[in-house]
């Protein structure tokens, strides 16, 4: 891997060297293992996440030396620089359509895609299911176990390069119409209930307590989350500003979906 690194990162510098034969092998290189899941834009170490900002950098140089080109699928037409993922038997995934998801995602078996979209460069792991019209975008890492409910934005995040892309762990639940993007970070099993919107900057706020807790676009793990607002002074008056708020956790002592049907009883959440 470190000669690819090191071919990527030269190209990165100089784009000239994009019309090198053996460049544009190691970008394709780089998509492949992607593809398979064997590279990943970002991993766990530990407790954190390490962000592999040359295999990024490869997913941006892909473009330049891809084509447009006609592709039909049955009735479906697109025309596009991309490949489009296949094989979905081999890989052990369920692709309801008119589900699509690029080459160069990786899907791990047990994959349910309902009419869904996977763009380039993210992971997703086992038995997860991407609910209808979910989004998992560009590069995003999405863990085993994880439910993405109907509408549900995973965003994008190729640039900068050092930025860590949306990640949500395994056994999270995320609730219909959230939004998560600009790199925001959901724990393993937190409940995001419907409508939920982090950010990168987004303010999550810890009500359980006699004294508010406050995170930036970080939600722990096993929380339970709700839209809420927090009054803000501008110029013109005190106003209203979005935020979230963890209500409640999800019980260790119970069984995963258990503990979800119960974290959304106890706490009157939506999702």
């Amino acid at each position: 891997m470190s000669e690819l690194k090191d071919i990527i990162e030269s190209a990165w510098l100089n784009r000239e060297l994009l019309k090198d034969n053996e460049v544009q092998a190691a970008i394709k290189t780089v998509i492949l293992e992607l593809d398979l899941g064997k590279l990943r834009v970002a991993e766990p170490v530990g407790s954190d996440w390490q962000v592999n900002e040359w295999v990024k950098k490869a997913v941006i140089l892909y473009f330049p030396i891809r084509k447009m080109k006609v592709e039909e699928i049955g009735i479906f037409q697109y025309h596009d620089k991309m490949k489009l993922k296949n094989n979905y038997e081999a890989l052990g995934v369920r692709v309801v359509p008119p589900a699509v998801a690029r080459y160069g995602a990786y899907l791990a078996k047990g994959v349910i895609l309902m009419p869904s979209y996977v763009n380039i460069g993210a992971y997703v792991d086992e038995g997860t299911m991407v609910d209808t019209w979910a989004t998992v975008g560009s590069c995003a890492q999405v863990g085993k176990n994880v439910h993405l409910s109907g509408g549900v934005g995973l965003g994008g995040v190729l640039e900068p390069v050092q930025a860590a892309p949306v990640i949500v762990e395994d056994g999270a639940f995320i609730g219909s119409r959230c939004i998560v993007v600009e790199g925001a970070r959901v724990g393993k099993e937190a409940v995001l209930g419907a409508n939920v919107v982090i950010t990168g900057s987004s303010k999550i706020i810890d009500v359980t307590g006699s004294e508010p807790k406050e995170y930036k676009g970080y939600v722990p793990p096993r929380s339970v989350v709700i839209p809420g607002s927090y009054t803000k002074k501008f110029p013109a008056g005190d106003f209203q500003v979005p935020c979230c708020l963890i209500i409640g956790q999800r019980k260790e002592s119970t069984d995963l979906k258990t503990s979800l049907n119960e974290a959304l009883r106890e706490n009157n959440v939506s999702a």
